[in-house]
Order: structure tokens, then C-alpha cells, then sequence
């Protein structure tokens, strides 16, 4: 096994061509290079490691846990290899999930102090690390002094912050009560998530002026690399129109331009709960990418069903639209089922999903715990609870009592059980992970779609010049023989392929391409087993 993988580490680096790591700490001319075969990780600062003993995820224990994020060194696979974090709110808050921002200059006492996120900061960029951290403009807590002003007295300078009315003024977006009685006097304040976040009034300049002070402090005295933008479709109402407003994007125009302003090399990722239609009218100018959550629904309904049909429709279209290091795909984030819950405790079928999402086109996001195949159901809390590195009532999260009780599984779910085995999930996703980071064509190659003779087989290239890398799963739960691939005319150039398994392990075929650029009747490997997937690279004789 220790030999495979060796191989197919330098079968990697050969498809590179001495490209250099993506999670290399180096300065880059292009800020965005980063993107380029960058993954991010996703972190909730409460549950990922306490370094005090109360309980409570805080910003030293995740300083202490960066070498499993990435340890700084292009030639390690120790770590994950992801080269970007972001971090759930970390700002002031009444609640546990730090949502309802109370105080949008000060760190989450929970956590630490100024220097402790500074100090995580200067550490997290010594390894290559970008940081991002949760900015929530769309509402602030119901505690925030602000909106404790404006509800008091109806002359507070802070009154317009906010929208009023004496009467509620029909229901939400999504059909809900979302005009709240004051506390105070028979009127209503607009705060379309809950009573305790209400909603901002951008029409109001003082309150745009503040978003831009607040972005600047965070990304010049806290030293951050960009933001995550929560619900950005809610910022600005028009009337009857509840979201995706004009006023919104236009907001959203001026945001991206003065954080431009302030670090050209800014990296804003925004959440659009919506089509990919609906996503796409968010560019080309405002955030620099979004969540597609569609393409995170059809890649798990995919391997959960065994049927690759639409697994690559949104990809290809927004390959259309779209440069690929803006947009972010994923499987799941902190507001759904995790993945592994999702197809029903299948560890076949989580192994699977990530060798889609890590070889598919995008800057991938990864949720704290899905490489080691957490589980976790709503409520909200059940899916943030602490990460599982080891055994034992605290399961090496906290040498206390954790905020939320562990899985179940978490004796035989975490990250000892799974770091010296070389087939485990923790591994696949590391191996993934840096052989997108060194490979051009999995980091930014076009995406070719093949048509396979099974309709359980997913399979499709990445291209980058001669550089090709195919990627074969069977998502069926039945092993397959002699399933032939073919593609379009001009999937490639003419000539003989040389495969390399790079994960999965076999002996692929070679191929051949005509001169009209089809692949025909390919049959890279003789049998597939079920839920079987697998990354070959494929070089092009010269001739």
C-alpha cells in the first residue's frame, strides 16, 4: 500500500511538471493563484478544539490544531492540505452560533481576546493559510447597543438603522412572519431570520458606511485575508421584493470595491441559498464567488441514488459563465445534514462524494469533520459539535466538559482512529487534497464530460493543455465490467495516453485519440467495483 501510494505521489508531481504547490506560503503576482487548487476549510471556532478546559472551542486551541490544516510544508501529506480557512462568526455575541452580532469590533469573549485571533493569524499565514471570517451584514443581535437605542427612543440617531412600522407589512420571503412586535410600544421592527437578529437598513448611508468601517478594521488591524458574507439575497428590501433586490446588488458593488480598496488580494464568498440561475445573477461584478448549492444537491442525490444523470449539468454551465476560482462548491456546510448522514451511514458512498468534489472545477469548501465522516441531524447544534479527535468523554476536543455532547460514533469516528490508516477517509481526503494543489489539470483544467455505457459510471477529464486527468466512479452498489467511455469531438488532441493511477490504485488502460478528438470505446479499467472511483493521470506521447 506504502508503495502505491508512493507511486502515484510521483505520477503526480510528473502531471505537475514542477508546478508549484497551491498551499506554498510563497507571495504570488496574481493574489488569486491561491485559488488555483486551493481548497478551504470551514471551521466553527466553539466545537474544534478547546485549549482551556471549559468546554468552549477558542482561538488557541485552533492555533494549536493548524498543522492538521496545513503545516506549512508542500512535500507533507501529515495534513489536510487545505491553503484557506473560514471561520464561523468570531465577532461579539449573544449566542452560541454568533449570528446575532453584538459588537462587530470585538472577538467573541468565548474565544479569546484580540491578540489570541492576531496571534492565530500571523500563525495561520506562516503555514500558507488564508483566513476568512463570517461577516453578517444582512441584521445585528437584538442586544447590539444600536438597535437598544433605536427601540427606546424613537429620536436615537440610530432609529433609521433599522425599519419600523405600526403595523406588520405582509409576511417574509419565504412566506413566514417577519415584522416582530417591539418589546417596548405597539409597533414592529423588520428581522426576517428571527426576533433577535434585526434587520439593517441599508438605504440608510451611515449604515453602509459602517459595513465598510467594520470590513476595513477586520482586514487591517485583525489581519484578515477576506470574508464569507451571510444571506446576502436579504440586504435590501424594494417594496414587495424581499430578496435579490436591484438595491442589493448595487450594495454589494460598492462593498467589493472599497474592500478592493483597502487589499486588492481580498477574497469575498458569499451565500446565495438559491438556483444556480439565481446565483448567476450575482456576478460579474460584485462578491468574487458563491456557494452553488445546487451543484451540492445534484452531486449528492448522484452518489445517494447511484445515477450519475445531471451530476455535471451545473458545472458545465457555469464553466460557461463563470471563471472557476469564482465560485465554491462543497457537499455540506453548518446549516445541513452532514454528509455521511445524508446517504445513510454509507462510508462507500462519503469517499465517493469526496473524490467528486475535489476533482470536479471550483475552490472547494470543506466543513470541519467531513474528512473524517462526522455525523450529525438538525437541531443546528447536532450538526456543530465538537470535532472528534480521539476517544473519551471530552473525545480530545476539550480536557473538560464539551458546550454539546459528541456523536455517538465519536469512539470509533475521529481523527486517531483514522491517521495512521492509510485507506481511511482522513487520508483519501488528504491525498485529494494535495494532488488537486500540484496537479494544473484537477487545480484549473477544463472540465470534458464523457459518456459512460452505464449510467451508474460518472466520468469525466480535466484538462489543462497535454496535462488530462480522468476520473471514473461507479455509483452503483452492483461492480461493473467493461464500461466504455466516449466524449464529444475534441475532448483532447490526438495521440497516445500513458495512464498513471493516481487514486484508487489498478492498472488503467492506455488511450488513444483520432485526429477528430473523440474518445471512443474506452474502457480504462476491466471491472469496477461498486462505489468504486478512481483519479488516473493520462500524458500524451511526444512525438
Amino acid at each position: 500500500m506504502k508503495r502505491t501510494l508512493a507511486l502515484a505521489s510521483l505520477a503526480a508531481a510528473l502531471l505537475a511538471r514542477g508546478a508549484p504547490a497551491a498551499a506554498q506560503a510563497t507571495p504570488a503576482a496574481d493574489p488569486s493563484a491561491w485559488r488555483h487548487g486551493g481548497v478551504c476549510y470551514e471551521v466553527f471556532v466553539r466545537s474544534f478544539q478547546d485549549s482551556d478546559g471549559d468546554g468552549i472551542g477558542d482561538l488557541n486551541g485552533l492555533t494549536r490544531k493548524l498543522d492538521y490544516i496545513n503545516d506549512g510544508d508542500p512535500a507533507s501529506q501529515r495534513d489536510l492540505g487545505a491553503n484557506c480557512i473560514w471561520l464561523m462568526p468570531v465577532a461579539e455575541s449573544p449566542s452560541y452560533h454568533g449570528y446575532d452580532v453584538s459588537d462587530y469590533y470585538r472577538v467573541e469573549r468565548d474565544y479569546g481576546t484580540a491578540d489570541d485571533f492576531k496571534r492565530m493569524v500571523a500563525e495561520a499565514h506562516r503555514r500558507g493559510i488564508r483566513v476568512l471570517v463570517d461577516m453578517v451584514l444582512n441584521h445585528a443581535s437584538s442586544e447590539h447597543p444600536y438597535f437598544q437605542a433605536a427601540l427606546r427612543d424613537t429620536a436615537s440617531p440610530y432609529r433609521s438603522w433599522f425599519r419600523w412600522s405600526p403595523t406588520p407589512l405582509g409576511k417574509g420571503p419565504w412566506g413566514g412572519d417577519a415584522w416582530r412586535r417591539s418589546p417596548v410600544r405597539d409597533e414592529y421592527y423588520y428581522a426576517v431570520f428571527w426576533e433577535g437578529m434585526p434587520d439593517l437598513n441599508y438605504d440608510t448611508p451611515a449604515v453602509r458606511e459602517e459595513a465598510k468601517k467594520v470590513a476595513t478594521f477586520w482586514l487591517t488591524e485583525m489581519g484578515v485575508d477576506g470574508f464569507r458574507l451571510d444571506a446576502v439575497p436579504y440586504l435590501v428590501e424594494e417594496g414587495t421584493q424581499l430578496a435579490g433586490t436591484r438595491g442589493t446588488h448595487e450594495l454589494l458593488r460598492e462593498y467589493q470595491a472599497h474592500l478592493r480598496s483597502v487589499n486588492p488580494a481580498v477574497f469575498t464568498v458569499g451565500e446565495v441559498w438559491d438556483s444556480a440561475g439565481a446565483m448567476l445573477t450575482y456576478y460579474p461584478d460584485q462578491l468574487d464567488s458563491y456557494f452553488p448549492f445546487e451543484l451540492s444537491d445534484s452531486l449528492l442525490s448522484a452518489v445517494k441514488h447511484g445515477s450519475a444523470r445531471g451530476l455535471l449539468t451545473g458545472y458545465l454551465r457555469l464553466q460557461g459563465r463563470v471563471p472557476q476560482d469564482r465560485f465554491s462548491p462543497f457537499l455540506r456546510n453548518h446549516d445541513q445534514t452532514r454528509t455521511l448522514t445524508e446517504l445513510g451511514g454509507d462510508a462507500r458512498r462519503a469517499r465517493v462524494a469526496a473524490t467528486l468534489l475535489l476533482t470536479l472545477p471550483g475552490v472547494p469548501f470543506v466543513y470541519y469533520g467531513e474528512e473524517i465522516g462526522m455525523t450529525g441531524d438538525k437541531p443546528d447544534e447536532r450538526l456543530r459539535t465538537p470535532m472528534q479527535w480521539g476517544r473519551g468523554p471530552g473525545v480530545g476536543f476539550t480536557t473538560g466538559t464539551p458546550w454539546e455532547a459528541a456523536q455517538a460514533d465519536s469512539a470509533v469516528t475521529n481523527v486517531a482512529a483514522q491517521d495512521a490508516d492509510p485507506g481511511s477517509l482522513l487520508n483519501l481526503y488528504r491525498r485529494l487534497i494535495h494532488l488537486r494543489a500540484r496537479t494544473p489539470a484537477l487545480a484549473s483544467g477544463e472540465l470534458v464530460p464523457l459518456t459512460a455505457a452505464n449510467g451508474a459510471v460518472a466520468a469525466y477529464l480535466r484538462r489543462d493543455g497535454d496535462r488530462v486527468a480522468l476520473v471514473v466512479a461507479n455509483l452503483g452498489a452492483a461492480p461493473l465490467t467493461g464500461v466504455a467511455l466516449s466524449s464529444a469531438a475534441g475532448a483532447l488532441p490526438a495521440g497516445r495516453y500513458a495512464p498513471t493511477a493516481l487514486v484508487g490504485g489498478g492498472s488503467p488502460a492506455a488511450l488513444t485519440v483520432g485526429a477528430d478528438g473523440r474518445v471512443r470505446g474506452y474502457v480504462p479499467f476491466r471491472a469496477l467495483g461498486p462505489l468504486e472511483a478512481h483519479v488516473v493521470g493520462l500524458a500524451r506521447a511526444r512525438r
